[in-house]
């Protein structure tokens, strides 16, 4: 039987372009630079999805260290993405998103490096949010609910 969990996280749009996330009893605040109409008061959507992958990959890694013998001294990953913003201001028919998502891991050890060489190709196959890019996700809009103050007044 399958172990599937099911997470949960709401946005809602305050003022200008600034959203606030909760998941649990975290809040995030995203936002746009002010070159892109915001308020640069919290990471952009694009940016928290890199910043995303690459906590995931560092928790799979801190996760799986012991079972491939690695001694993690530090581990730290730089992730860049690259997208065409013409697509998201509707200016070419181009994707709104990522075209090129690029990462590299920091390992400080004193392991083999044979032995993270194995780890790290285990390591990219076991991050959720990775898979979640690098693989076709059933994405869809679930439903919209209408909120009218005029037809809530009767």
């Amino acid at each position: 039987m399958p172990n599937v969990q099911t997470f949960k996280a709401t946005a809602q749009l305050k003022d200008g372009v600034k959203v606030v996330t909760n998941a649990r009893q975290f809040e995030l605040v995203i936002d746009e630079p002010a070159s892109l109409g915001g308020t640069d008061t919290g990471m952009n959507p694009v940016e928290a999805l890199l910043a995303s992958l690459g906590a995931c990959q560092s928790i799979v890694a801190r996760v799986y260290a012991s079972k491939f013998d690695i001694e993690l001294e530090d581990f730290r990953v730089e992730v860049e993405g690259s997208l065409d913003l013409d697509g998201f201001f509707d200016r070419a028919p181009v994707r709104p998103g990522y075209s090129d998502i690029r990462y590299t891991f920091y390992v400080k050890t004193s392991s083999p490096a044979d032995k993270v060489e194995r780890f790290v190709e285990f390591l990219e196959s076991r991050c959720p949010v990775g898979d979640s890019l690098a693989n076709p996700v059933h994405l869809r809009l679930n439903r919209v609910v209408i909120e009218n103050e005029c037809e809530n007044l009767s």
